[in-house]
């Protein structure tokens, strides 16, 4: 039998009686014979309640105060899924971060987990007692509680699972799993049986929901297997992880998109050494991040320049591009913030050559103009005009064969 870390979420734990349909899923898994240590987060809505009592006493209040408040939410989910799980006659306890304990630095609202001593919790699973961990939050070295940031459920069950060294770790959420698109744009996309880490990882970060970035680099940094499943529809879910030679191997995985995006471009720059530095020290100065690049040199000795970044800090960018570009005696400066980055990806691309050219003729023939072009090693972005965002989505997951069933 398997030792197996599962984790809900805040829909999963949304009510009473979400929180019973979860004891019942656990006490399954417990009655196969499984060792099962469970991991929650508070119900949805409820950490934000909370943090909004506190800032409406003080904004800019103690971090370390902030944490403290925000960590009740998981100590109500804790109990109460514990208690469900009793009432069914499956012996159960619950942890919060410190009974772990999940040791983390001191970096209040973000921090980040340097150790977790497991032995409370493999105590309890060679008694037939399933723990209920409170996820998001652990203690730092002074005894002060700490919360892990946004989606830091995810990145404490990841981390369990690899103290734990349990055979899976699943995250079970409101979707059955990861899909080779967002179904809300094409209906025709299709659940992946299988995807590797570095691929969950890029449509990730261009904008997939599924899983919180972090707690996919920390589960492939210690090869912790993942599978996403619905809380609320039984099936096989997704399963995360390492690049397989027995995997299939597609040429594209999936299709992925921002609309948090905007694009700055600074016109007719001398073209000199340091001109690079010179426009976008101050943007990282100003604690802007910047993403995609393009740099046009001219025949009469200036350059175009023209950056992404996101929608939010596109005012705050372009005020410090028009002082920058005074100083450098540029010609203009431009904002949008009516694009969108959409991105094919699959590690197939290590092995396949020809994917951007199909890509580009895909979308040229569905008269979507291409602005600014980006690669890695298994991915393509490309940035268009927001209005051509989901007929761009379709088009390639049908270039691509994606809505076809895939085979072993």
């Amino acid at each position: 039998m398997a030792l197996i870390v599962q984790k809900y979420g805040g829909t999963s734990m949304g009510s009473v009686e979400r929180i019973e349909h979860v004891a019942r899923k656990v006490a399954s898994f417990h009655q196969q014979g499984h060792q099962v240590v469970v991991v929650v987060s508070a119900m949805s809505g409820e950490t934000d309640r909370l943090l909004k009592l506190a800032k409406a006493i003080d904004p800019k209040g103690s971090a370390r105060e902030f944490d403290q408040i925000a960590a009740t939410g998981e100590q109500v989910t804790i109990a109460l899924l514990a208690i469900a799980l009793q009432k069914m006659g499956v012996p159960s306890r619950s942890f919060t971060g410190w009974q772990v304990p999940i040791r983390t630095d001191d970096a209040h609202m973000k921090a980040r987990i340097q150790k977790i001593e497991p032995e409370a919790l493999l105590a309890a699973c060679r008694a037939g007692i399933v723990p209920v961990v409170a996820g998001f939050q652990g203690i730092t070295e002074d005894g002060s509680v700490s919360t892990l940031g946004r989606g830091g459920s995810d990145t404490t069950g990841v981390a369990l699972a690899a103290a734990l060294k349990a055979d899976e770790c699943q995250i079970y959420t409101d979707v059955d799993g990861v899909y080779t698109t967002d179904p809300r744009v094409e209906p025709k996309a299709r659940r992946l049986n299988q995807i590797t880490f570095e691929e969950m990882l890029e449509m990730a970060s261009l904008g997939s929901k599924v899983l919180q970035i972090r707690s996919v680099e920390f589960a492939g940094k210690y090869k912790v297997p993942l599978r996403v499943l619905s809380t609320f529809v039984d099936g096989p879910g997704t399963l995360i992880t390492l690049e397989d030679s027995k995997m299939e191997e597609p040429l594209i995985s999936g299709i992925a998109f921002s609309r948090d995006e905007s694009q700055i471009t600074v016109t007719g720059v001398p073209d000199k050494p340091g001109v690079a530095a010179a426009i976008l020290g101050p943007v990282g100065d100003a604690n802007i991040e910047v993403d995609m690049i393009v740099q046009n040199v001219g025949a009469d000795g200036t350059t175009d320049f023209t950056f992404t970044v996101s929608r939010g800090d596109h005012d705050k960018a372009l005020a410090v591009i028009k002082k920058v570009a005074g100083e450098l005696g540029a010609k203009g400066v431009a904002g949008a913030t009516d694009i969108v980055k959409v991105s094919v990806v699959g590690v197939g691309m290590r092995s396949h050559a020809g994917i951007a050219s199909q890509m580009f003729k895909a979308l040229a023939a569905a008269g979507v103009n291409i602005r600014m072009i980006s690669t890695s090693e298994i991915k393509i972005s490309v940035v268009i005009d927001e209005m051509y965002l989901e007929l761009a989505v379709r088009t390639l997951h049908k270039a691509f064969g994606l809505e076809e069933a895939r085979t072993a």
